[in-house]
């Protein structure tokens, strides 16, 4: 292996080895948040140079192949790359304060965060089926058992059980349409089926409905969804906030190069699939988290709509650049947002919407930042999600009159949103707490903190200080975000 070859697989190698020693950091070291500050400075350091690749490769350089066609990095996978490493690090710094001292398996837990990142940067990276397929299972596996992290939780468990039986089914359908895919073209490299599908086959329709539907349970799309609302409900809030920001994210990263890349080609056969999936998919989130009370669960809806508006991408190329960069707000709006709301419920004893009330008094920072994040979610300027939600309704309507459909449904979903993030809003700064929701504020605050005042001088507040500051800087200037995700829509489409 060259030199080359080294720097620009280094943020995987550095990551993974890292993760491999976090067992032995956490066995060697009394101080439990050791191990933490350990996956830290690996996802520090991997961030930096990632940063600087980015940089490096849009100013002065295409991409590079490594492994014979098996991995590529160029400024699609190093945006991809930035989105991962960044959501990983804003988890690790929460789970700082949100892992007890005294609980066990911290080193397993760090390891299988890091090793979950591992699995994104290849998917982020491949240019082949296989890397894209063993990427993902990576991925996936890591999550699994984070999910079940707490084992004596019983919500935990049974959300770990749901996540992995769905997982390993639709890792099944995958599989077998990307054998599919093979039969047809006889190569599993992504550039190599573009060229051998040019005159098209007929075996590749049903090979498109298998890989549509794996992948539509890694992001959660309709008709795909229903493991995920469980799954976020249960897992430890900080692994939700790393499965809403990150490991959707991965399914994206893997939806765009199967289908900008190796079936280009049948361009016709597939858009109008996602153009549908996605007015289902944003529609359905947005209509179900309108009755939900729990603020997760109703944050876990809102996943499953914003990944429409991701898809839209999928059905309009023009769209592509619109969402790339909606990963990329997302990524933190999603994180910020479910990191709050672990922060709240250490604060104010629950997760249910009535644990909110008054919350801009008891946690003023946290409750800023949460209202900056579901503004943000809901499109309104001037905040990040509006910019990603503009660039893409711009895309769709210099599409034609099918993207301008599209755009609508985008506009009206919107509009429903925000309906159910303002009434999160109006609890934390307009609703007092009644009797029963202030005994038992009262009752976990002097359990969790030893005293009756709330603070927030913890790394809950650290994480959402840098979300809020990244959605609120990109929705003022969105220029540097417009430039990296047009270079990466750029080295996507022009790969094949």
């Amino acid at each position: 292996m060259d030199i080359d070859t080294i720097r620009n697989v280094l943020p995987i190698v550095l990551i993974a080895a890292f993760a491999l020693c976090c067992p032995a950091v956490d066995f060697a070291v009394k101080k439990k948040r050791v191990v933490g500050y350990w996956s830290v400075s690996a996802l520090v350091l991997a961030l930096a140079y990632v940063v600087l690749s980015l940089a490096g490769v849009l100013a002065y350089g295409k991409g590079t192949t490594l492994f014979s066609g098996m991995l590529m990095v160029d400024s699609f996978s190093l945006f991809f790359a930035m989105v991962f490493i960044s959501v990983a690090l804003l988890v690790v710094l929460a789970s700082l304060t949100y892992i007890k001292p005294d609980e066990p398996h911290q080193g397993e837990y760090y390891m299988l965060l890091l090793l979950a990142t591992v699995g994104m940067l290849i998917v982020a990276s491949a240019a082949d089926l296989i890397t894209i397929f063993v990427g993902l299972e990576l991925g996936s596996i890591s999550t699994y058992a984070l999910v079940a992290f707490r084992k004596k939780d019983g919500k935990g468990a049974e959300a770990a059980m749901k996540f992995f039986i769905i997982g390993a089914f639709s890792s099944a359908i995958l599989l077998y349409g990307i054998s599919l895919v093979y039969g047809a073209a006889g190569s599993t490299n992504l550039s190599a089926i573009a060229k051998a599908l040019a005159g098209g086959n007929s075996l590749l329709t049903l090979a498109i409905i298998f890989i549509i539907a794996g992948f539509g349970f890694k992001v959660a799309s309709v008709p795909f969804h229903m493991w995920l609302p469980d799954t976020y409900e249960g897992a430890p809030t900080t692994i939700t906030a790393f499965l809403a920001a990150a490991s959707k994210k991965m399914g994206f990263a893997a939806l765009f190069k199967v289908f900008f890349i190796a079936l280009i080609a049948l361009k016709a056969d597939w858009t109008l699939a996602f153009g549908i999936l996605a007015v289902l998919t944003m529609t359905f989130g947005n209509v179900i988290a309108v009755s939900q009370k729990s603020v997760k669960r109703m944050l876990a809806y809102s996943s499953i709509a914003q990944a429409g508006y991701i898809m839209i991408a999928l059905a309009v190329t023009n769209a592509l650049t619109g969402g790339l960069m909606h990963v990329f707000t997302h990524a933190f709006m999603k994180a910020g947002a479910f990191i709050a709301v672990a922060s709240i419920a250490s604060l104010a004893g629950g997760e249910n919407i009535e644990s909110y009330a008054g919350l801009s008094k008891r946690a003023p920072v946290t409750a800023f930042a949460m209202t900056l994040f579901l503004l943000s979610l809901a499109g309104i300027p001037p905040l990040a999600g509006f910019v990603s939600k503009f660039v893409i309704i711009m895309g769709a309507v210099s599409a034609g009159w099918t993207g301008v459909y599209l755009a609508l449904a985008l506009v009206l979903n919107s509009v429903l949103s925000l309906y159910y993030y303002a009434r999160v809003i109006k609890y934390m700064y307009v609703v007092q707490p009644t009797g029963s929701t202030q005994t038992s504020t009262l009752t976990c605050r002097e359990t969790t903190t030893g005293s009756t005042t709330t603070s927030e001088k913890n790394l809950f507040t650290v994480a959402i200080v840098i979300c809020a500051i990244v959605i609120l800087v990109l929705g003022i200037y969105p220029e540097p975000l417009i430039n990296i995700a047009t270079g990466a829509a750029k080295a996507l489409i022009g790969f094949a």
